[in-house]
């Protein structure tokens, strides 16, 4: 199938960041870490254009040496982007995903990357930044969306897809086994970052409150949202504090890298949380369905045996024994993330003159269709 060009709105500039710079700059940091003598150089590659939409991303080799000996590192730094960027959230929390990393790598199963060295001041390069180890693999594509074809996961075997998707599902189960999350991953409750009182569920809803506000003050108001928020706080679930686990949040396949299908690396740690494991269930759900929303709007056939919700949650219960229940409003409170994230790309992109400011933001929301049908079916 031939590539059907995306919408004008997905091709997504990060930074204004002058990249020629960097190599040095990191350069005479990493000096400041290694032995003496060990000189390094930094040799920066391309390559994240085709996922995410926040955090910047910049792959690289790293020689130095070391006892005499020479020696080499490939390494991806993650670095919080600058306000004047239009960054996504209101505050990126980067020693928060440096510590969530490490501490899923020493407590479960679940393959992520080694993190390495944490720059938390924003001196080298303007921002804060980790250096985490570079896994090689491939991963389902964002833009363009792997469901519009021509691509190694939607050319795979029915086979193939459901074993990446059952593998999926199973990063899930681990991530939500490791105990006592609460306590061990108390860094990531809202209370932390002043979203205090009632339940963490209550905590998380009014932290999500707040990152509306943020979007809005430069793009004004969206209905969506705004009829969204009332139906959630009508029907906030009875979750108890005590059964929250540690939540991927950014969880979906495209922020995991698969080697024979099988997954290496579960990167983005941007929207890490402690609460309901169903948060993670619906949000791997609810992005399959925002492409699928697009493929349909452009008259693709997509993937629509792919990720189901009866297949995804039966995997699920059938891995942890956990009852997931009704999901509808972890879909609602899903969709309402996705408006805001949108909100914050399409303000950027219009501070970058990528598109003009539209008279309605909501035509930016390639979820939209979807956010309208789940609230007119739950009543909303």
């Amino acid at each position: 199938m031939s590539q059907v060009p995306p919408p004008a709105d997905m091709t997504l500039q990060r930074s204004s960041r002058d990249a020629t710079s960097v190599p040095t700059v990191l350069a005479g940091w990493l000096a400041t870490l290694l032995a003496d003598g060990a000189e390094p150089r930094v040799t920066l590659h391309s390559g994240a254009e085709a996922n995410g939409m926040s955090s910047e991303t910049l792959p690289m080799d790293v020689d130095w040496t070391e006892d005499g000996a020479a020696r080499h590192g490939e390494y991806v730094a993650r670095v919080a982007p600058a306000a004047a960027d239009f960054p996504v959230f209101p505050s990126y929390e980067l020693q928060d995903q440096y510590d969530a990393m490490r501490i899923v790598a020493e407590r479960s199963e679940v393959p992520v990357p080694a993190v390495r060295w944490m720059e938390p001041t924003g001196a080298v390069l303007g921002t804060p930044f980790f250096l985490m180890d570079r896994v090689d693999g491939l991963i389902p594509q964002d833009v363009l969306p792997y469901n519009f074809g021509d691509n190694w996961l939607h050319d795979a075997s029915d086979d193939d897809q459901r074993r990446l998707q059952d593998a999926s599902v199973g990063l899930l189960a681990g991530l939500h086994a490791i105990p006592d999350a609460q306590t061990t991953f108390a860094f990531l409750d809202p209370a932390r970052h002043g979203h205090e009182g009632g339940s963490l569920l209550e905590r998380t809803l009014a932290r999500t409150v707040a990152w509306y506000e943020f979007a809005k003050a430069d793009i004004g108001p969206s209905p969506l949202v705004e009829r969204a928020l009332a139906w959630l706080r009508l029907h906030l679930p009875t979750a108890r504090d005590g059964d929250a686990v540690l939540c991927w949040g950014d969880a979906r396949i495209g922020n995991t890298i698969y080697r024979d299908f099988t997954p290496v690396a579960v990167l983005d740690w941007e929207m890490a949380a402690i609460g309901p494991r169903q948060l993670d269930v619906s949000w791997m759900l609810f992005a399959h369905q925002v492409f699928e929303t697009i493929t349909g709007m452009l008259g693709l056939p997509g993937m629509p045996h792919f990720l189901r919700e009866e297949d995804v949650v039966a995997e699920y219960e059938r891995l942890t024994g956990a009852p997931l229940g009704d999901l509808t409003w972890y879909h609602v409170y899903n969709g309402l993330q996705w408006c805001i994230v949108f909100m914050r790309t399409g303000a950027r992109q219009i501070h970058f003159g990528e598109i003009q400011r539209p008279e309605d933001i909501e035509t930016l929301f390639h979820c939209k269709p979807l956010v309208e049908r789940i609230l007119d079916e739950a009543g909303a």
